[in-house]
């Protein structure tokens, strides 16, 4: 273990983890439709379908460097213009991974937020969607291949690679951070799941990240690249403000409990 590999797994470890969230969130919206007894052991098995995923898209990552090579262009289909860069012409198989992916995700989240704020005449919510066991894991699984394809081929990137792919020690450092990161993913799988189902508005905020990355996939797929770290600021940004709102709202209930006591007691 040289420094420059001990300095790559942390970086690979940290990239996999913060790559990850939008895989726990996802994992987390899926399960919560599932009984109650059966949510544990859905996320479990989701977050290790993804480290299946990402671990097998390693072991094979000679073909998948074959899938950034253009299939077709767009200019074989009549299409012309200024906007048609050379990137935006070329079309891979990653790139259509990738739309529909993020055109999978935009359905997933647009049909969750409409389940939880349209309402029928009678003034109740429409009844959710409902999921079996194995559904839930299959659409689990369909996401992690296009987070895990993204992630693996990033890191891939990351670590010094030969001619024909990574070296042995490099791609010992991959599987290495990967595990690691899923680990961390698992410990703290449940507290976000957990958190999202008991504050609607921090799920609705969810849903929206969700959409977020979809469109961002559709748009890498397209030839568009966006610095996901504007994305996710973004992200945490909106969330600490929402935390706050908790915080106020958990307050503002604290202190009318309190009124409400004092009122009582002073009516006998």
């Amino acid at each position: 273990m040289t420094t420059e590999l001990i300095v790559a797994f942390f970086a690979l470890t940290l990239m996999e983890i913060v790559l990850g969230i939008d895989n726990i969130v996802f994992i987390a919206i899926i399960t919560g439709k599932l009984p109650q007894k059966q949510q544990a052991q859905g996320r479990r098995l989701g977050l290790l379908l993804a480290l299946a995923m990402r671990i097998g898209l390693l072991m094979s990552i000679s073909w998948i460097m074959t899938l950034v090579e253009p299939v077709f262009h767009l200019k074989s289909l009549g299409l012309s213009g200024e906007w048609l860069s050379a990137e935006v012409n070329a079309i891979s198989i990653k790139d259509l991974i990738l739309i529909l992916g993020g055109l999978f995700l935009l359905y997933k989240s647009v049909r969750e937020i409409h389940d939880k704020v349209e309402e029928d005449d009678d003034g109740i919510p429409d009844q959710p969607e409902s999921v079996t066991f194995v559904g839930a894991l299959l659409q689990i699984a369909m996401l992690d291949v296009i987070f895990s394809l993204d992630s693996v081929i990033t890191a891939v990137g990351m670590i010094n690679s030969g001619a024909e792919g990574p070296t042995k020690h490099g791609l010992g450092v991959m599987v290495s951070a990967i595990i690691v990161s899923v680990i961390v993913m698992l410990i703290f799988a449940e507290k976000v799941s957990g958190f999202i189902e008991r504050h609607p508005t921090v799920k609705m905020l969810a849903l929206s990240f969700l959409i977020l990355i979809g469109v961002m996939l559709i748009a890498e797929g397209a030839g568009s690249h966006f610095d996901k770290n504007y994305i996710y600021f973004a992200m945490t940004f909106a969330l600490g403000v929402e935390l706050l709102n908790i915080r106020v709202r958990t307050k503002a209930r604290e202190m009318k409990a309190i009124r409400d006591a004092r009122a009582a007691a002073e009516s006998r």
